[in-house]
This record gives C-alpha cells, sequence and structure tokens, in this order.
C-alpha cells in the first residue's frame, strides 16, 4: 500500500515546493491538495467538522498552480487535487489546466473531486447546492470528451458546446484518475459510473474491509469490475497497525494529514511519519 498526505497549500505555510521534495526525500508516494476557491465572509453554511472554521481554509493557493510548483520540484511525486470542488470549475478551462499539469508533470496527477458543502461558496460560482452533484457528473463527462476525443462536444444541461478542438491531451491514457470523495451510497454509485476509484474519509466507524466489500456490492451490481477501481484512504490514522489492516483489506493508498503548523514543526513531523511509508510498502 501506497501512503502520501495532504496539505492545505496556505499562504503562510511551508513552501508547497520545498514540501514536495521533503516528500519524495522521505518516500512518501503522493502530495493532494483541498482547494476552496474563497470563503464568504457571511458563514452561513456551518462547518461540517463543527466549531471555527480554520483559518487554513481561506488561505488556500490555486491547486493547479501549486502542484506545478511541487511537481516541478520532484522526480517521482505523484500529485492529486484531495479535493476539486468540480461544479465550482467552468469544464473547458478546467479540462485544458489539468491536461496541461498532467503532461508537464510526466503523468503523475490524480484527479480528487467532490461535490463541495459551502452553499455560499458555490452560488457564488453560479452553482446550486441541490444539483452540484448532476453538475459535477456533467463536467467530468465534458472534460473526458475534450481529453479523449479529437473534436470533442458535449449536451447537457449545464455544459454545452458543440465540436472543438483542444490540446494538449493528458499524458496518462485515457486521462488522469479520477477518484471521487464521500461516503454514501450514492457516492459509491457515481464511482461506479463514471470514476477510476474511490476516496472516502477516515469517520468514525470507518471499517477497511467493510468499506472494500461496499464497493465491490455495488460495482458488480452495475456490471464494472472491482478490481479496476483504486481505494484512497483520506485521513488516515498515524498508526502503523491501522494503516497494516487497509493493507490487508486491500486499499490501494492512504493519506496523512499534513498539520497547519511552522515549517520546522512540519518538517519534523514527516521525521516522526517516515517510517510508516516504509513499513507500509513492505
Amino acid at each position: 500500500m501506497r501512503v502520501g498526505v495532504f496539505y492545505f497549500p496556505t499562504d503562510y505555510g511551508i513552501d508547497i515546493a520545498e514540501l514536495a521534495r521533503a516528500l519524495e526525500e522521505r518516500g512518501f508516494d503522493s502530495l493532494f491538495v483541498p482547494e476552496h476557491t474563497h470563503i464568504p465572509a457571511s458563514r452561513k453554511s456551518p462547518f461540517p467538522g463543527g466549531g471555527e472554521l480554520p483559518k487554513r481554509y481561506a488561505h488556500t493557493h490555486d491547486p493547479f498552480v501549486a502542484l506545478s510548483f511541487a511537481a516541478a520540484a520532484t522526480k517521482t511525486l505523484t500529485i492529486g487535487t484531495g479535493i476539486l470542488l468540480v461544479p465550482q470549475h467552468e469544464p473547458l478551462v478546467t479540462a485544458k489546466a489539468i491536461a496541461s499539469l498532467d503532461q508537464l508533470s510526466g503523468g503523475r496527477f490524480v484527479f480528487g473531486i467532490g461535490g463541495g458543502w459551502n452553499v455560499e461558496e458555490m452560488e457564488n460560482h453560479g452553482a446550486r447546492y441541490q444539483t452540484r452533484f448532476k453538475q459535477m457528473r456533467e463536467h467530468v463527462l465534458a472534460m473526458k470528451a475534450l481529453w479523449t476525443e479529437e473534436e470533442a462536444s458535449y449536451d447537457g444541461e449545464f455544459v454545452k458546446f458543440d465540436r472543438v478542438w483542444s490540446w494538449p491531451k493528458p499524458r496518462q491514457s485515457p486521462h488522469p484518475p479520477i477518484i471521487l470523495g464521500g461516503e454514501s451510497d450514492h457516492t459509491l454509485r457515481r464511482v461506479v459510473e463514471y470514476c477510476d476509484g474511490w476516496f472516502p474519509r477516515t469517520r468514525a466507524g470507518f471499517d477497511a474491509p467493510q468499506a472494500i466489500a461496499r464497493l465491490a456490492r455495488m460495482a458488480e451490481q452495475k456490471g464494472r469490475d472491482p478490481k479496476t477501481l483504486s481505494v484512497t484512504v483520506f485521513g488516515a490514522p498515524n498508526d502503523a497497525a491501522t494503516l497494516e489492516g487497509y493493507a490487508r483489506a486491500g486499499i490501494h493508498s492512504a493519506l496523512l494529514a499534513v498539520p497547519d503548523k511552522s515549517r520546522d514543526d512540519i518538517l519534523a513531523y514527516l521525521d516522526r511519519v517516515a517510517p510508516l511509508v516504509k513499513a507500509a510498502a513492505a
């Protein structure tokens, strides 16, 4: 099993290129970054984690710019969005950004996606909470067409364009892996329909064997081979026994959280947890 990290790439935190180099030097597999384009000051939408919204949510760099710096500073580190709020991104522009990043990184990008929770944030982009998942589906399918077809077109409720040329195409064929965040059966149905993997969070009661079995059942019901779907656990604990259990269950990758602390604190943290990477890969 591969072990990577996720980190909010803030304007006050460790330089993303330095973090990427430090991860690669210590044997970590990947670096994923969350995003919020902005945080509405009204704060009407409650923070799903409870309490006050952490400072880092309003201070993230653009994910594609941050990951470009991370890719340029490394040779083998996988880079990914964890997650990109797809309904907030126009698909023609986003498809080109992703294809460019995948090409220039040598095919190292993983496209982690989600629908979002902040109602005011998505409304500022013209998206609606009630239809965000339907819009996400159309955006993803439209981007797939742009990545894989010489002359792509799409005719949906939220996305419409006649035949277009769009290059570059991604380095990975047919396109970068698309992994969807969430834990519900609705999420699993979406994963099976148009994604390449599942991106669950480790909330209370997360059981790796049970999660793998749920995904397999859903895939089989929909006529898809479960072996074609990966599972990446978001927010895995820094615990060797738990990670070993994930590996036995068939989890493909686990992401540890990098704390929102100073540069020196983050590097010291990576030194402490680096042995987990080697143990998980053994």
